[in-house]
């Protein structure tokens, strides 16, 4: 099972972001978190890095429902989103697999959430 999904776009950087924060909020997700990794690595080490950016989703009925069905799986949230710029114009968005990062975790309940929210985000990304 491979931890993530993706799907390779060629449109523009930004107009990735917004679709991707579109398509996230169809399905009942807000961005808790961006990261601008190019921005962070360039102030940070002085290092010239593509344009890529990590966007922590949210679901907040799923994060609640799995909160309370494993108080210790906050660890793992948020969802993490990529967006990333192969080349000028190509730009790849890739999703945690939900149910790949939690295999380790013993809660049946948890898994029927995981897989729920499995669904979501790859939908997503089909929709791209």
């Amino acid at each position: 099972m491979k931890y993530y999904f993706n799907k390779t776009i060629n449109e523009d950087f930004e107009k990735v972001i917004d679709k991707v924060t579109e398509e996230l909020k169809k399905e009942g997700f807000g961005i808790l978190t961006e990261i601008d990794v190019k921005e962070t690595l360039k102030k940070k080490l002085d290092v010239d890095f593509k344009k890529y950016r990590i966007l922590g989703a949210c679901n907040p009925p799923y994060a609640h429902q799995a909160l309370e069905a494993e108080d210790k799986i906050g660890t793992m949230l948020p969802c993490n989103v990529i967006v990333q710029e192969i080349s000028k114009g190509v730009v790849e968005v890739a999703a945690v697999n939900p149910m790949a990062s939690m295999q380790a975790v013993d809660n049946k309940q948890l898994m029927e959430i995981a897989d729920e929210i499995t669904a979501k985000l790859e939908n997503v990304i089909e929709k791209l």
